[in-house]
Parts: structure tokens; C-alpha cells; sequence
């Protein structure tokens, strides 16, 4: 079987524009695997592909999700293996392309059984942990000392998984961790394509495209959320709170794209740190080689 390419790199960099190009010329279709562009209503806000893109190339797994649902690093490694069965049954190329490095690391890795959210339970502790968060950091201690030293009690996130999946599958983060993973049915298959750029190139890019997001309806996009009174506090959807703020008349719009690139810049370098702490296959310095000249040395590796 041929290798199933997997282009990931930090917010910004051109992952998709990549993708689509080596789409065009392998017979491909593209898998989002962002845990941000899966969700319908944001599509401006999280760089989404736009619909000239997607009708050039078909994607999967963009825009998918409704903004209350939340999702796994488990069921996204089953819908990834359910849209790579469809897209080679139709004799076509499967293409990973992303930013959301978990999910990519899941792939081969894999993550525990049971790791699926139980919404109910991880409600109620996300409530009692705005109540007394040391109360639940100390159930934490109780139970699994050994995870407790790996999570900050501010980490509201970690934390709340940590007793959601105790209390879901009766055994601990540690204890689960040390179970067989679950991993893509094609992990073996996986050649992961790493785009890197420096910040002298990236920032302004970053900085470029959240002016294109404000003109192409991001405020729109906010004001829709909080007129309909949606929780999103589980997607990182930068920018909603920044527009929401200038929304409500309390920073002016040049403060708010401002406040943006300062966030996005920071999730880049996050991004670029993860990453590079990780394995892969390949990597491309953009600001070394030209899009063309990575498809093309792509197509001879396959």
C-alpha cells in the first residue's frame, strides 16, 4: 500500500494550500484533522478551506460538527480510518492535512480505550471545579498521586479529563496510559510531512490573514455565537473573545486584531514546540524550497 501522506506544521503556514496542490497531482482527497475546523459556523474564524478550495478538491471532516458537540482524540481516529476506507475504495489518494498535533501523534500512537467523553460527568466536574478547584484537584491526589504531579490545578482541562476518565472507565490516567492503545488501522501507513518557516516569514502571513478573516465575516461569525448564546469554552477559537469584547463596545477593532495576532503568534510557536519535540519523516523549511518542489519530491516518494 502506498504511503498516506500527513501534512502538518503551525497556523499559518500554508498546510492546506500544500495539501490541495498534492491532491491535484495524486488523485487525492483531503482529511482535516484540526479539532477547530471540524466544527460548522466558525469557518472564517479557524481557517477553513474556502468553498473554491473544497471545489477544486474534496475534503472531509470540515465543518462536520455542530459548535455545542464536542469530540475525542478516540473518535476522530475512528472517523479518520472510516473517511481513508471510503477514499480508497473510490481508488483515490487519502491526504492528512492539520495543525492539531495530538491527533496526529494519536494515529500511531494511539489513545486508551475508552477515552470517548462522557458529557454529562465532565459538566458536572467542570462545574464543581469553578465551585472549589482544590477540592477536585485533591480527589485527584487521592486516587492517581503519579498523574497528579503531570497536571497544574489552573489546568482546568487536564484535570477535569483526569476524573472524567476515572470515573468513566473505573481506572486511572496512569493505569490507562499503561493499557494497549487504540490506534489508526493504518498507522503503519502514515509518512508525516513536517512544514516548518521562520517567524520573520510567518508573523506577517498570520498577521495578513486575520485581516482577511475580519473582512471575510469573522465579526459576523462572533455576533452569531453570542446572539444564539452557544458555549464554545471547548473549542480554541481564537478570536472570540477578543471580537466579543469589541462587540460589547470595549476595545475598538484595531485593538481586538491586535489582541488576535498576539494569540495566534503564541499558539504558532506552541505549535512549532510540540512539533518539533515529536518524530516525523520529513520536513520542509518554506522559507527554503518553493510548494512545487515539495509535491514534486512527495509524488517521487510514492
Amino acid at each position: 500500500m502506498k504511503k498516506i501522506f500527513s501534512i502538518f506544521g503551525p497556523t499559518g503556514i500554508g498546510k492546506s494550500s500544500l495539501a490541495i496542490e498534492l491532491a491535484k497531482k495524486s488523485n487525492g482527497e483531503i482529511i482535516g484533522v484540526d479539532s477547530r475546523q471540524i466544527y460548522k459556523g466558525i469557518a472564517v474564524g479557524t481557517a477553513q478551506p474556502s468553498p473554491t478550495q473544497i471545489e477544486r478538491i474534496q475534503h472531509h471532516l470540515i465543518g462536520i460538527k455542530e459548535l455545542n458537540e464536542k469530540i475525542s482524540a478516540g473518535e476522530y481516529i475512528t472517523l479518520i480510518d472510516e473517511k481513508i476506507d471510503q477514499i480508497l475504495s473510490e481508488g483515490k489518494t487519502p491526504i492528512l492535512c492539520g495543525g492539531t498535533g495530538l491527533y496526529f501523534k494519536s494515529l500511531i500512537e494511539g489513545i486508551f480505550e475508552g477515552s470517548h467523553t462522557n458529557e454529562k460527568i465532565r459538566n458536572s466536574l467542570e462545574e464543581e471545579y469553578e465551585i472549589n478547584k482544590e477540592k477536585l484537584y485533591e480527589r485527584l491526589q487521592k486516587f492517581d498521586p503519579n498523574y497528579a504531579t503531570k497536571v497544574h490545578i489552573n489546568n482546568k482541562k487536564r484535570l477535569v479529563r483526569a476524573l472524567e476518565i476515572f470515573k468513566t472507565t473505573g481506572k486511572t490516567m496512569s493505569e490507562n496510559f499503561d493499557l494497549i492503545p487504540k490506534t489508526s488501522k493504518y498507522a503503519d501507513n502514515y509518512y508525516f510531512v513536517y512544514l516548518r518557516m521562520n517567524n520573520e516569514l510567518l508573523h506577517p502571513r498570520i498577521y495578513k490573514r486575520i485581516g482577511v478573516m475580519i473582512e471575510d465575516g469573522m465579526v459576523n461569525e462572533v455576533q452569531k455565537i453570542l446572539s444564539n448564546k452557544i458555549d464554545i469554552s471547548h473549542i480554541n477559537y481564537i478570536g472570540f473573545k477578543e471580537l466579543s469584547s469589541f462587540l460589547n463596545d470595549k476595545i475598538s477593532i484595531n485593538d481586538a486584531i491586535e489582541s488576535i495576532f498576539i494569540r495566534t503568534r503564541q499558539y504558532a510557536k506552541r505549535q512549532k514546540k510540540w512539533f518539533n519535540s515529536n518524530s516525523y519523516d520529513l520536513s520542509f523549511d518554506l522559507d527554503k524550497v518553493s510548494e512545487n518542489d515539495i509535491v514534486d519530491k512527495l509524488i517521487q516518494i510514492n
